[in-house]
């Protein structure tokens, strides 16, 4: 694997953004190693962790730490397929790429604009949070005034270069990674008495089963606790796609793939587990003031309220920055694929997909105006439609590995670095229980579920309709014009 990423190779193609006339010459390796490294660990520490983990406690108690075992384990699955594929392939596509080859153009250019709208709104949705924040710092700037301004800086440090993101990232993420860090450890401490100072009464492993036993609402209530928390993982695949990037790629997936375990393990079974463990489940000040919040309060840690707000804006910050740096690489990887406008594919002297990123965030600004005009029409029916999103993306990645595993193994099986454990069983059994869950969801009316997963539906049906005309109007692949067909994509994975 040479030090150049695979989009470097597909910007001198005829036709590519790297031809004469044309800004850039494709993306390009700005993304050091401890960059990746601290994409990896923070994909997976979301603001949802902080925010509304306190719903899951509430619902399904101390079993909630079942609910999100049962996701994480999903998770791990899910980023070991994502990983054998982008390992031996590495994209800025990521399973939007490996689908298109893997189940047909259709499969790809589908997945691939979910994604993309998915986190759109979530620009919109991190923007709102963060301005909640801010005003409440500083009241004279309007919450709009203050969305406005975190959008316009992030989209900045997008269009500089890769590296800027990559450096924003790093430290944000190293704020998040180290404040749950400190969490768990202080936590524990108090949890086992053995912190210095602090009398906590309410502390103790008793909290799991004191108040109505581990289960005190049924094993049922692991399920919904389920569909609670799921949202709250979306972004660990965020590494593959940063990985082309990077200097070297394969690596860099290899890395990230292997580490999603404890990462899981650590930030959220860990830290929850410190919640219920330090405060009974059904505590009034978990609804009330936030489970990490209330959390600290019960150690009497003074200013835990601000503390707690100035990581939580710190993780909005960062869902920021790799929202816009995610929707604008899967913009980006359409584009190259004739599935997007050529002006997508196109990038500045510094690799920076300048069109893709503005056209991204300028849907965002879009939905966050339809979030202070319309809250309770447009902007919901953004929020529910793009819902289910995640599990989409998880089960596409599933039914693709199926597919390309195959392929792979024919054509350069040195490249299969990274192996799904237990192929294909492993595979179906998840896609299986992926399945499962959103049917789960058309049962749930007390938490949205069914309304998210219908309109989530809606959306991939009218989708997946413009995705299948196009096919019949353009007969599939458009060749012309791409930088890269799936036929160049399948002579790389041989030729290394």
């Amino acid at each position: 694997m040479t030090s150049q990423p695979t989009m470097n190779k597909t910007g001198n193609d005829p036709g590519g953004p790297g031809e004469p006339g044309a800004e850039g010459s494709g993306l390009q390796a700005g993304l050091k190693n401890r960059h990746l490294s601290m994409i990896a660990i923070g994909g997976v520490i979301g603001a949802g962790l902080f925010v509304g983990s306190s719903s899951g406690i509430a619902t399904a108690g101390p079993g909630i730490l079942l609910s999100y075992a049962l996701v994480g384990t999903l998770v791990v699955l899910v980023m070991r397929m994502l990983g054998e594929m982008s390992a031996a392939n590495p994209t800025s596509g990521s399973f939007s790429a490996h689908a298109d080859r893997a189940l047909g153009s259709w499969a790809g250019f589908s997945i691939g604009w979910l994604y993309w709208f998915f986190w759109v709104v979530v620009l919109a949705v991190e923007a709102t949070a963060g301005a909640v924040i801010l005003e409440g710092w500083i009241p004279a700037v309007p919450q709009w005034g203050w969305a406005l301004i975190v959008m316009l800086v992030l989209t900045a440090t997008n269009l500089v270069s890769v590296g800027s993101y990559g450096e924003f990232e790093f430290w944000f993420a190293g704020i998040k990674v180290v404040a749950i860090a400190a969490f768990i450890i202080v936590g524990g401490l108090a949890v086992f008495g053995l912190l210095p100072g602090v009398d906590s009464e309410q502390a103790g492993l008793s909290n799991l089963t004191a108040h109505g036993g581990f289960l005190p609402n049924g094993a049922g209530a692991i399920l919904t606790g389920v569909l609670l928390v799921v949202f709250s993982f979306m972004g660990s695949e965020i590494a593959t796609l940063a990985a082309g990037e990077s200097e070297n790629p394969q690596q860099a997936v290899t890395k990230a793939t292997n580490s999603i375990i404890w990462r899981v393990a650590v930030f959220y079974l860990g830290s929850i587990a410190v919640v219920v463990c330090l405060l009974p489940w059904d505590s009034k000040s978990i609804a009330k003031d936030g489970s990490y919040v209330a959390a600290l309060d019960s150690l009497g840690i003074a200013h835990a309220g601000q503390i707690m707000n100035f990581i939580v804006l710190t993780s909005v910050l960062s869902c920021l920055n790799s929202g816009l740096y995610t929707a604008s690489r899967m913009a980006f990887s359409l584009g190259q694929r004739g599935d997007a406008p050529k002006a997508f594919a196109r990038t500045t002297s510094n690799g920076v997909p300048r069109t893709a990123i503005l056209a991204s965030v300028a849907f965002g600004f879009v939905a966050v105006f339809f979030n202070y005009k319309f809250p309770d029409s447009v902007f919901l029916f953004l929020v529910n439609s793009s819902g289910a999103v995640a599990l989409f993306v998880w089960l596409v990645i599933c039914f693709s590995q199926l597919r390309m595993r195959k392929i792979i193994k024919a054509e350069a099986p040195e490249k299969l670095v990274v192996k799904m454990w237990l192929y294909p069983y492993l595979t179906w059994a998840t896609a299986a229980l992926i399945v499962f869950i959103l049917g789960y969801m058309l049962t749930d009316t007390e938490h949205d579920g069914r309304q998210t997963i219908l309109l989530s539906l809606l959306v991939a049906a009218v989708v997946l309709v413009i995705a299948f005309v196009k096919k019949g109007v353009r007969g599939g692949r458009p060749a012309a014009g791409a930088p890269q067909t799936q036929g160049e994509e399948r002579s790389e994975v041989s030729a290394g």
